[in-house]
């Protein structure tokens, strides 16, 4: 049945293994929030598990196909099956400000999906999805590794991160050219010191020139008050910690 619904220009895998989807869907905490919102529901692998855990589901499916079969196959009130892309994706229009998200991201997209989440974190305690397993390793790095860099820092500020297991490629149809693996986000319990957006512009001016050092990389900022008095401005972005970085982002805002 999945063949009939593939659509390769959204990226679509299809998970086949219940006992892989039951396992995702049991990493749910329930913990601070009671409804669950699923990106890309596909054929309803996890949704069929979700549907009896949660008070409350809400389904964002890109593919019109896809919406049909869900609305047919699933008893969901329809104005919580939306058909809408992720990324255009605003919860406050809905007034949904608690919940939890669950999905099994496309590879091609998993990046922007994370921003996204992180737009709106205020409104997500947990995450729980899978994604391509050298994303995964990108995420989980810390300073002085080789992948560590933008998503490492900032997903790791606002979200404690865990490895949970290992999805090998044959439990998909079609078959990716890769492993996936999934992993849990539960946000930190202390908020940031720092002005978010600001702390999203430091990181990507870091990163984008990770081989100057932060005093060259971050010029846009040189004519603050006292820029050159700013810790760790002889460092590369690589070298810096999750902290170091909130702290440096904070020196920032300070002088502005």
């Amino acid at each position: 049945m999945q063949g009939s619904f593939f659509k390769k220009k959204f990226d679509q895998y299809f998970l086949k293994d219940k006992n892989i989807a039951k396992k995702i869907v049991k990493n749910l905490s329930f913990q601070d929030y009671n409804t669950v919102v699923e990106i890309g529901p596909g054929l309803g692998m996890l949704t069929r598990y979700l549907f009896f855990l949660c008070k409350k589901i809400f389904l964002i499916e890109i593919d019109e196909k896809l919406i049909f079969f869900l609305k047919k196959n699933f008893s969901i009130p329809k104005n919580q099956i939306i058909h809408q892309d992720f990324l255009k994706w605003n919860p406050e229009e809905i007034n949904l400000k608690n919940f939890a998200l669950i999905g099994n991201f496309p590879y091609g997209i998993s990046s922007k999906i994370l921003f996204h989440i992180l737009k709106y974190n205020q409104y997500i305690p947990e995450c729980i999805g899978m994604f391509q397993k050298e994303l995964v390793e990108r995420i989980l790095s810390h300073e002085g590794g080789s992948r560590y860099g933008i998503l490492s820092v900032l997903v790791q500020s606002f979200y404690d991160v865990k490895y949970l297991f290992t999805v090998q490629k044959h439990v998909f149809y079609p078959i990716p050219n890769v492993k996936s693996a999934v992993i849990s986000l539960k946000r930190k319990k202390l908020e940031i010191l720092c002005n978010k957006d600001l702390l999203f512009i430091c990181v990507k001016m870091a990163f984008n020139k990770k081989r100057k050092i932060l005093k060259n990389a971050l010029q846009y900022f040189k004519d603050i008050p006292n820029f050159y008095d700013i810790p760790f401005l002889n460092k590369r972005a690589e070298q810096l910690s999750i902290k170091e970085f909130l702290q440096l982002t904070k020196e920032i805002e300070i002088r502005k």
